[in-house]
Formats: C-alpha cells, structure tokens, sequence
C-alpha cells in the first residue's frame, strides 16, 4: 500500500515549512507550498502560526520578503520539548 494513501506522516507541515524556509529565507509562498506539497493559502496560514510562535519574523525588501529563523527555542511538543528546533533543524537538513 502506497505510504500517503494512509494519511500519516513523520513530519508536520509545520516542520516542513520551517525546513523550506531554512534551507532559503528568500522563498514566496508559492515556492514554500509547491516545496510542502500544500496550498498557498495553507502556506501563508503556516508562516502566521510560526511567526506568532516566535519561530520566524519576516522582513520586507522593496516587494519581496524575507524570513528570520529564530531556532534557539524547543520544539512545542511537550513529548520533544527538550529538544532544541536548531538541532531538528540541523538533522533534518541537507547542509
């Protein structure tokens, strides 16, 4: 059986924007979503929710905008909460 066809997975999409925005800061919601496999809209909803979480801030630069990671704080689940999102970050990505 196809694994998405059971309708779970490791990450969030939390997670997944967070890792898109990480490997580059630079990215709109249209290339966040097309990388997350989500919608623009979900995209955008997202970066509010990580935004609001003290997670990212965002900057504009004339019309396009940039984000700035703030990975010093632990990951929301109380189950991980230990863990700092730096080294999720850091394990998950490709650099």
């Amino acid at each position: 059986m196809d694994r998405q066809a059971r309708g779970w997975g490791f990450l969030t999409n939390h997670a997944r924007v967070l890792l898109a925005i990480a490997r580059d800061a630079d990215l709109r919601f249209r290339d966040i979503a097309a990388a997350c496999h989500i919608t623009e809209r979900t995209a955008q909803s997202i970066v509010t929710d990580l935004e609001e979480a003290g997670y990212l801030s965002r900057e504009r630069d004339g019309r396009r905008t940039r984000y700035r990671l703030h990975v010093d704080g632990t990951v929301p689940h109380p189950a991980e909460a230990h863990l700092p999102v730096r080294e999720l970050l850091d394990l998950l990505s490709d650099h």
